[in-house]
């Protein structure tokens, strides 16, 4: 009997008390300045060099040749560790890290995009097949 009368008056505090919890999906809780996150890729401004692949430590990012002077990323989300290295290397401004981190889907395919000029405002991104 002691224990339920403890346990009652916990319950009570309880009701008392604010959450300890956050409203994380309803309320967002700002960035902080130099978040990284989902890495973008501006396809109009890359020369080929590729120095993002070659400095990516995870070896997360390709970028091929689709025709003169075109180029196309295919970014694996599941394998990138958000260092930015490839941001921060890109001669051209080519690669953007963005304060996106809500990258949870059902399948990994949802992680691996490919951007092309066939993406639309670089945000309808495809998933690579």
């Amino acid at each position: 009997m002691k224990k339920t009368g403890k346990m009652v008056s916990e319950v009570l505090k309880s009701f008392m008390k604010k959450p300890a919890t956050e409203l994380y999906p309803f309320v967002k809780n700002p960035k902080p300045a130099g978040f990284r996150g989902r890495i973008i890729f501006h396809y109009e401004k890359c020369i080929g060099c590729k120095l993002c692949m070659r400095d990516c430590p995870s070896k997360a990012i390709t970028i091929t040749k689709v025709a003169d002077k075109k180029f196309e990323a295919r970014i694996n989300l599941d394998d990138c560790i958000f260092c930015a290295q490839c941001v921060d290397n890109c001669a051209k401004n080519a690669l953007e890290s963005t304060s996106d981190y809500e990258l949870a889907g059902l399948s990994r395919d949802s992680l691996k995009t490919v951007f092309n000029n066939e993406s639309v405002d670089n945000v309808a991104l495809r998933p690579e097949e």
